[in-house]
């Protein structure tokens, strides 16, 4: 049983890291920056990367436009999109605000996936405005990473653009978290020995990362019906007193009402988590959100998330008194963390190496059994289901099976094997970390 964490001690250990970006944030004055990546041995060489030498790529370019991909850098570019309406646990706080955010989005991305991201936020409220935005700025670009919107619009804007690009187009609050946590489903259940598609799921509120989360379920091969959601007001069923408005405000959530829950449960969350074998819950923060008598009622060898941040919504301990077997959250100094970081660079990797169009919902439930399978090569215990951002091996790995996915649906334009894939994540994965080691060593990136 893990050890009893005082509110005080976890409050204690939540603030440093806090205290210590408001020293290296003004020290750095940011976290990514651009930097050559072709040869300048004199200033002749400028005439060949500048005029009057790019002219000739460019008029090839406009020739043939998929030559793009094989004279600049587009393949490796992704911009990091925000309007900061909903950023980590801040909310609505801007773009300006949430400048920071984006910034270390695309610091994770080159230093786990070897990916160059770049920030880009957009001014502006308006869903439409927004989408079009994105399109304007498409042409730079080999993807579209999506962060931080407020809901029901994020599902508008994915939708849209994925409907309408053909680069691939993500949102990581909604698939990645997705992924992550049925990588998290698959090995817990494989621990306790109960199969997905006859288990029942309790699914703890109905924000982007859950509605999205039932949807990859669905297509994991579990039956709408054994899906319980419950948002603010209780279980989501047909017949809901407001159950009319969510068909023009949130028809998301309307579908879920309507064909979920096969059992036709009604009432709050106590008995929305009643009997069932796991249950997800990306909710309010905690602790006492989940109450340990309703964890009680759940099957035996009950597996849980609880993924509100900074506290979950039960205590681990807590939960495991109550009797859940498998329990995991999204903070890194509990076992089991459910951790986006484990995705979105990987499942990029595989997406740009093989320039796929898009990213479909089977290539990220692809990267989810990869993750999986690297936790279980490992060894799986009840407190590691899920890789750790420490085991490297998991983005190499995750790419491999993403882009041979996406070269399955025939949304690659790229055809390679799986060694050649393979190969190729992991040379640039090693690289850019290996970048940043020598810079640091070097004295260009200080060490504070």
């Amino acid at each position: 049983m893990e050890e009893k964490v005082t509110v005080e001690e976890l409050l204690a250990k939540a603030q440093k890291p806090a205290e210590d970006a408001m020293k290296l944030h003004p020290f750095y004055k940011g976290k990514v920056q651009i930097l050559p990546k072709c040869a300048v041995r004199d200033f002749n060489d400028f005439a060949i990367w500048y005029t009057p030498g790019v002219a000739e790529p460019c008029k090839d370019i406009a020739r043939n436009p998929e030559k793009v991909f094989e004279y600049t850098n587009k393949a490796n570019f992704v911009a990091v999109v925000s309007d900061g309406t909903r950023v980590l646990g801040l909310g609505d706080i801007g773009p300006l605000a949430g400048l920071p955010v984006m910034e270390g989005k695309a610091l994770l991305f080159k230093y786990l996936g070897g990916v160059d991201a770049f920030p880009l936020m957009i001014d502006t409220k308006d869903p439409d405005e927004f989408i079009q935005a994105v399109k304007w700025a498409a042409p730079t670009f080999g993807g579209i990473n999506l962060e931080d919107l407020s809901s029901p619009k994020c599902f508008y804007i994915l939708d849209r653009l994925r409907e309408e690009m053909d680069i691939p187009v993500w949102h990581d609050d909604q698939q990645g978290t997705a992924a992550i946590t049925l990588a998290g489903v698959i090995n817990g259940l494989k621990i306790v020995g109960k199969k997905m598609s006859e288990v029942t799921y309790a699914i703890i509120g109905t924000g982007a990362a859950n509605v999205c989360m039932i949807r990859t379920l669905r297509k994991a091969g579990v039956p709408y019906r054994n899906i319980i959601a419950v948002d603010s007001k209780g279980i989501l069923h047909p017949n809901r007193e407001d159950i009319e408005t969510f068909k023009e405000k949130n028809p998301y959530k309307y579908d879920i009402a309507m064909n979920s829950n096969g059992e036709g449960r009604t009432g709050d969350m106590a008995e929305a988590i009643k009997g069932v074998d796991v249950c997800i819950a990306a909710s309010k923060p905690g602790p006492g959100t989940i109450k340990k008598e309703w964890v009680a009622e759940m099957n035996d060898d009950a597996v849980m998330f609880a993924e509100a941040n900074p506290i979950p919504e039960i205590w681990p301990w807590e939960a495991k008194e109550a009797g859940v077997r498998i329990f995991g959250t999204g903070r890194s100094d509990f076992p089991n963390q459910v951790n986006n970081s484990l995705g979105f660079p990987g499942i990029f990797r595989g997406t740009l190496d093989v320039m796929a169009k898009t990213i479909t919902d089977e290539m990220h439930i692809a990267a989810a059994y990869a993750i999986a399978e690297v936790a279980e090569k490992k060894g799986l215990r009840e407190d590691y289901i899920v890789p750790t951002m420490d085991d490297w091996e998991v983005f190499p790995h995750e790419a491999t099976q993403v882009a041979m996915k996406a070269i399955e649906q025939g949304i690659a334009r790229r055809k390679l094997s799986r060694g050649e894939i393979y190969e190729m994540a992991e040379q640039t994965i090693r690289s850019a970390r290996e970048q940043t080691q020598s810079l640091m060593k070097q004295g260009f990136i200080k060490v504070p």
